[in-house]
């Protein structure tokens, strides 16, 4: 059930978020259309509380439990990024908007730009940590957790190398080749 909710807030996330640039852009109802996307944190809600309802109701924590986890933190980490990256490429293509802004290619601008991203890959896997590990702890001792642990082992890694990426352009910044 959890992995068929997961999926369905997946699509409905980007169904969401369709129907909202539609009528943003194309219907010209831009209250209409932030209305519409003031629903997207809806579906992860409805997800976190079928999850733990999952659990209550005995079921025991397994990967399914630690992807909702990590979809959750995905949301609150990297949803606005998300929505604001295809919101500027909806009006491009369809509301005659400017061009998207493209990211800083070199120097200082570019690590900084490296350092926003990581930030946010890093509050994701931190909001995901945080949720396997009260979803641990309601299992509790007499349960098996390890597929949990397993997905905080995945969420410290994707911490890892964001921030080894974002150090990389502070060490050694991108340059422009010279002509």
């Amino acid at each position: 059930m959890i992995v068929t909710l997961i999926v369905a807030c997946e699509v409905g996330f980007w169904a969401v978020l369709a129907a909202g640039l539609s009528l943003r852009y194309l219907a010209r109802m831009p209250r209409a259309g932030v209305a519409v996307l003031l629903l997207e944190p809806l579906l992860e809600l409805v997800l976190l509380v079928a999850t733990a309802v999952d659990l209550k109701n005995g079921a025991t924590a397994d990967w399914k439990h630690g992807l909702a986890a990590v979809y959750i933190g995905y949301s609150v980490g990297l949803g606005h990024s998300t929505i604001t990256w295809v919101d500027q490429r909806f009006a491009h293509r369809f509301a005659g908007g400017p061009p998207p802004v493209k990211p800083p290619k070199y120097g200082a601008e570019r690590t900084v730009h490296e350092w926003k991203t990581a930030g946010r890959w890093i509050l994701a896997a931190v909001v995901a940590l945080g949720l396997l590990q009260v979803a641990a702890w309601y299992v509790g001792g007499s349960g098996d957790t390890s597929s949990l642990r397993a997905w905080q082992t995945k969420m410290l890694l994707v911490i890892g190398i964001n921030l080894a990426i974002a150090v990389s352009y502070t060490i050694w910044p991108k340059q422009q080749k010279s002509t």
